[in-house]
């Protein structure tokens, strides 16, 4: 038998460039390149493989480590899990910044390799630079850890058993129905340890991602459902974009008159235009699905993972006689709900699942109420991208001040228009006072008369139908689920399986090495800027020009108006200095964000009137490089309700009456809700 004399490391990276897969149009590379931050933990073991010996690798330089990882993440997501990227860091710190975005990957399904540096087997340095100590353990490191947050786990301890860690690695990142982190530990002596390969380890492998087949029984099961249902909804999930099914579902809608809604993950495999398409369904759904969702008899989630979110923490699907029926390539997430499983692949399902219905000449018994329930809701949207303060405006035109501004704002019949809307609104009853109270302030302080969700209708509108948006994190998901209409497939890409803040510039990046034709815009609020946003730097190195549109409202907004709406006092949520109370009471701060972004070399625009913002995003258009645009959009202008409850601990005992009200409504929800 012919033998390859290599290190580990060599071995390691020798073999991840003869994987390939195939999804049915022949192979194509699997991993594609690889994320670095070197140090003492892997830059002389994998950092010497990957300098001498890359292969078809592209290495590319991280500037944090949980970034490096979302961006591969973000890549993979992109490429629908048919394309990956390795990630590698050093020793305890580097390794266990990774940790979060390992989380990330794992939640939302996503494959991606992870490679961190570990302690010495040999012990002998023992403890080595970094080192995390157990004294009741000492096999334990930082890197076990990753654990919890891996969907396959190993440590070479020896050269040779890389052979097995790296096939059953594959054979999960492959796995179109229990995907997500693999992390490989990598002690760094062991990394350049020599052993005799087998040649035949190194051989092209092409990994078949084959399409699961539905039984014959279960479809039959689940056609006679639907049969005896008057008024069903589907749900389009994200495995509808990783089986490329979304013409499937489009056309399976239509030949039975079956609407559906959209999670956040699911968006975008259908045009938003498409008849039977109701958008976005659950707690950041619109009033259209929500209304449709909570009268249907039988909810069909496809490729859906049913998250609280999604299904209203179990209490948005309210009709007395509703069922659950489910098509998913995981046995797991098929069973959720009670549901009668077909486990299958999403696009298999729904062509059998269609012969069958075609069989018994099902037609669902809706009328008009989609059409209703579409106009009613694009009216609500059209309110919503209009409101805007115009005698603020008017006010900062004729040069009257920033109070003037702000008292003219105050009292604009915007906010008494908004207001009276009451639950169906930008402003929830639990915080129009709040708003109607601090709003002077707030225009004040942020020099703004700018909505946020005037801001995203803008931005929807003018930035290129086939460009790629991303989001994570904040009350920006909710807004986008609810009012961005995506008319061009695969064009919302949207992190909500962990709403991890950070994810956003770092999944700009990952998403433009999978696409780089396209143009991609990080919507991102000021939160998830400050938490994290290296990568930007990346882009400028790589050449890979990103937009970042940064919607600055002066704190965590979104758990902001949780606290309130849950009958608390804004608490270290608003970016405020300390106050002479001795708390974080005092004034809102000012940042400027272009500024900070423009001495990294990226080109930077700022906005606070809708003219600012269309000459910004115009001329970001036409830049060759990365662009930032800060915008000041006032608080609480973003979108809430319609109809989805979302179950949130409440302190069963207070002093607060706002507090005892709210836990009283918390019961009242469970009381309407599934309890499994």
């Amino acid at each position: 038998m012919e033998r390859i004399r290599l290190t580990t490391a060599q071995a390691l990276v020798k073999f991840l460039n003869e994987q390939y897969v195939d999804f049915g149009n022949g192979p194509e590379r699997f991993v594609e390149g690889v994320f670095t931050v070197f140090g003492h933990g892997n830059v002389l073991g994998l950092g010497q493989a990957l300098q001498e010996a890359p292969g078809e690798l592209t290495v590319y330089q991280g500037r944090n480590e949980q970034g490096m990882v979302h961006a591969a993440t973000a890549f993979a997501k992109q490429s629908r899990r048919r394309r990956i990227m390795a990630c590698t860091a050093s020793v305890g710190p580097g390794s266990a910044n990774m940790l979060t975005a390992a989380a990330t990957a794992t939640a939302n399904q996503i494959p991606v390799l992870l490679l961190p540096g570990d302690t010495y087997a040999t012990r002998q340095p023992d403890p080595v630079l970094q080192q995390m100590e157990h004294t009741h353990n000492l096999s334990i490191t930082v890197n076990d850890a990753f654990k919890a947050v891996s969907k396959y786990w190993d440590r070479i301890y020896r050269p040779e058993q890389l052979m097995t860690a790296l096939l059953n690695a594959m054979r999960v990142l492959t796995d179109q129905a229990d995907t997500g982190a693999v992390t490989i530990a990598l002690p760094q002596d062991v990394q350049g340890e020599a052993w005799d390969y087998p040649a035949g380890f190194f051989r092209r492998r092409v990994h078949k991602i084959t399409r699961r087949l539905p039984h014959p029984e279960e479809i039959e099961a689940a056609a006679e459902l639907i049969a005896g249902k008057q008024r069903p909804l589907l749900v389009c999930g994200g495995g509808v974009r990783y089986s490329d099914a979304g013409a499937a579902l489009r056309d399976f809608s239509e030949k039975f008159a079956i609407p559906f809604g959209e999670t956040q993950a699911g968006k975008s495999a259908v045009e938003s235009s498409a008849a039977y398409n109701l958008g976005g369904l659950g707690v950041t759904g619109n009033g259209c699905a929500n209304t449709l969702a909570a009268e249907a008899d039988l909810v069909i989630g496809v490729g859906t993972r049913f998250t609280d979110f999604t299904t209203g923490s179990k209490s948005l699907f309210a009709h007395p006689e509703a069922e659950f029926l489910t098509l998913n390539a995981s046995p797991y997430h098929a069973a959720k709900l009670d549901a009668l499983a077909v486990v299958c692949d999403a696009a298999e399902g729904l062509k059998a699942l269609s012969a069958a219905l075609e069989e018994r000449g099902y037609r669902s018994a809706y009328a008009d109420e989609i059409t209703q329930a579409k106009e009613k809701w694009q009216a609500e949207r059209v309110r919503l991208a209009g409101v805007e303060y115009h005698a603020g405006r008017t006010a900062a035109a004729n040069g009257t001040g920033t109070r003037a501004v702000a008292h003219a704002v105050a009292s604009s019949d915007a906010v008494s228009a908004v207001q009276e809307t009451g639950e169906q609104a930008a402003f929830v009853p639990e915080i129009a006072g709040h708003l109607d109270e601090k709003l002077p302030e707030y225009a004040e302080a942020l020099g703004t008369t700018l909505t946020q969700t005037q801001v995203l209708a803008v931005i929807n509108e003018l930035i290129p139908h086939d460009a790629i948006a991303i989001g994570a994190a904040g009350s920006l998901p909710g807004d986008m689920q609810r009012m961005w209409e995506s008319s061009v497939p695969e064009t919302y890409h949207m992190e909500y399986g962990f709403s991890c803040m950070g994810y956003e510039i770092a999944g700009a990046l990952g998403i433009k090495l999978a696409e780089p034709e396209r143009e991609v815009y990080a919507l991102v609020g000021d939160g998830s800027y400050q938490m994290m946003h290296s990568e930007l730097v990346t882009s400028l190195q790589e050449n890979k020009k990103i937009n970042v549109i940064l919607l600055d409202n002066a704190g965590f907004g979104c758990i902001n108006n949780l606290q309130m709406e849950q009958g608390l006092d804004s608490m270290a949520t608003e970016f405020r200095r300390r106050g002479k109370d001795g708390q974080l009471s005092g004034e809102l701060m000012y940042i400027d964000y272009a500024a900070s972004a423009a001495g990294y070399g990226v080109n930077t625009f700022r906005a606070s009137t809708v003219e600012q913002l269309r000459s910004a995003l115009e001329e970001a258009g036409k830049s060759e490089k990365s662009t930032l645009i800060d915008i000041k959009v006032l608080p609480k202008t973003m979108t809430h309700g319609y109809g989805a409850w979302w179950h949130v601990g409440v302190a069963e005992v207070s002093g607060k009456e706002t507090v005892q009200a709210a836990y009283a409504q918390r019961l009242s929800g469970l009381d309407k809700a599934r309890s499994y």
